[in-house]
């Protein structure tokens, strides 16, 4: 009869107070959306704090109504030896009763849900009730102004808010004007990229040789020394279409032989029923110069080598509530050129009068128009040419920020005439900051700066009670004349 071999057991320290445990409603932490990705890396970056368990999310989940426990590739990769994660795939960002099986099962210390709020219209629905047992917690994603008023039920109805920009913690501030949360409650907690895996590549480091030799064949293969990247989904917001017409615009503004050594890098699908055909918008408005396509998924290590061959990484999405692009970029120390919107305005690190970086308020809600124009070294804003307003029966209104894509040809140009001892500067100066207190836009500066968070709403949170009485002031009715009865 052969042994059987038993598992490893793990030693418990008895005077280790005991880990609270976060049921997690998000994109599986597995998967490679920008929610699934940043959910993996909060996920690792506090296992020694909490105990994690996720309703792991996906458009058509390959593991659906399976369980699948991750603990073990947790420890081994943060070293953490009493981490615990755990996952419940699922088709689609589940329903009451899903919800309430894993509760009674796992009994969780507090819900934190992260996406658009819109896809949890049925979490908010049975919010009083849950919320009189644990906290309800919400890393809130909002691209732009106006203030999303309608929003305001879905801020209301959680406990923490957790804003991953500056301009969306005024947003959350602004609607929730009427029924006003703590301070604590309302925080700016920033998306944060893993250091450990986008990062400058020196000579020193252990990846140089690999990726000296990627540099090499790539510049050699394509006759280029300046690239220009992109890294995006192929969407309408992004504006690939607009991209590749400014780089033409920058290609004609230069000497041919100089041209001739430029390139576009774009890393993205070709075609996508989202967005368009690039390789046809190529051919027809960039016929010259060159335009290269990633088109494959790449590892992360493979990803960095394509940020730290760029000379310039370039996002102008006409709305945007973080941009992960444009801070891998300054993570792996290239510069950026960032439309001024959004999330992405916290990239350029604009500066008010004192030198301060600038907050935004109910007078001050967004830096688009131009108030302010002192920015970090290592970014080129480029400020929107004109608004319009889109809009669905979701999202009644939000501001469409395009820029005009001469301008975004003028602040390509800007980065190739700057020398380019001068040009990497700027990316180290850029690498700096994201790793920096100020910022908190490394993976390990999120994950301490949400744990805090997390931490002050266990210490003053308050159950819920069970009836909430208002005040109900008379109010005259009057006709919606707008509204054919």
């Amino acid at each position: 009869m052969s042994q059987i071999k038993l598992p490893k057991l793990r030693k418990i320290d008895p005077n280790k107070p005991k880990k609270k445990k976060i049921l997690l409603l998000s994109d599986d932490l597995r998967m490679h959306s920008g929610i699934g990705h940043m959910s993996k890396e909060f996920v690792l970056g506090t296992v020694d704090k909490y105990d994690w368990v996720q309703l792991g999310a996906a458009i058509k989940h390959p593991e659906h109504g399976k369980i699948a426990d991750i603990s073990n590739d947790v420890r081994k990769t943060t070293g953490v030896e009493d981490a615990s994660v755990k996952i419940y795939p699922h088709t689609g960002y589940g329903n009451a009763q899903v919800l309430q099986e894993i509760l009674n099962i796992e009994k969780p210390d507090a819900i934190l849900h992260f996406t658009d709020p819109r896809f949890w219209g049925w979490l908010y629905a049975i919010e009083h009730g849950l919320r009189q047992q644990i906290p309800l917690m919400y890393y809130n994603i909002w691209d732009d102004l106006p203030y999303p008023h309608w929003n305001e039920p879905y801020y209301e109805s959680c406990d923490l808010l957790m804003n991953i920009s500056r301009q969306t913690n005024n947003i959350v501030k602004n609607v929730l004007q009427k029924f006003p949360k703590p301070d604590w409650a309302v925080q700016w907690v920033p998306h944060g990229v893993n250091e450990k895996l986008f990062h400058p590549i020196t000579e020193l480091h252990k990846d140089w040789a690999d990726y000296e030799a990627f540099e090499t064949n790539f510049k050699k293969t394509n006759d280029v020394d300046f690239v220009i990247f992109w890294n995006n989904r192929n969407i309408r917001r992004k504006q690939p279409a607009d991209l590749i017409l400014a780089y033409n615009i920058f290609c004609e503004s230069l000497p041919p032989e100089q041209a001739k050594k430029c390139c576009l890098l774009m890393h993205t699908q070709v075609s996508d029923e989202n967005g368009t055909d690039l390789m046809a918008v190529k051919n027809a408005l960039c016929p010259k110069y060159k335009v290269l396509f990633s088109n494959q998924g790449v590892e992360q290590r493979q990803l960095n080598f394509m940020y730290n061959l760029a000379d310039v990484t370039v996002n102008i999405a006409s709305n945007e509530g973080f941009g992960i692009s444009w801070c891998e970029s300054l993570m792996a120390g290239t510069p950026i050129v960032n439309n001024v919107t959004g999330g992405l305005q916290d990239g350029c690190r604009f500066e008010d009068e004192n030198g301060n970086w600038i907050e935004f308020n109910t007078e001050f809600p967004s830096n688009h128009n131009g108030t302010y124009r002192k920015h970090a070294r290592w970014a080129k804003p480029v400020f929107p040419a004109c608004q319009s307003i889109q809009g669905s029966p979701m999202t009644p209104y939000i501001f469409d920020d395009r820029v005009d894509f001469r301008d975004v040809a003028k602040a390509i140009k800007y980065w190739y005439d700057m020398p380019k001892e001068k040009r990497e500067e700027c990316g180290e100066a850029g690498h700096e900051w994201v790793m920096s207190d100020e910022s908190n836009m490394s993976a390990k500066g999120m994950s301490k700066r949400m744990s805090e968070c997390i931490e002050e709403c266990f210490e003053k949170w308050t159950p819920r009670k069970r009836v909430t009485m208002y005040k109900v002031e008379q109010v005259k009715q009057i006709e919606n004349p707008g509204v054919i009865v």
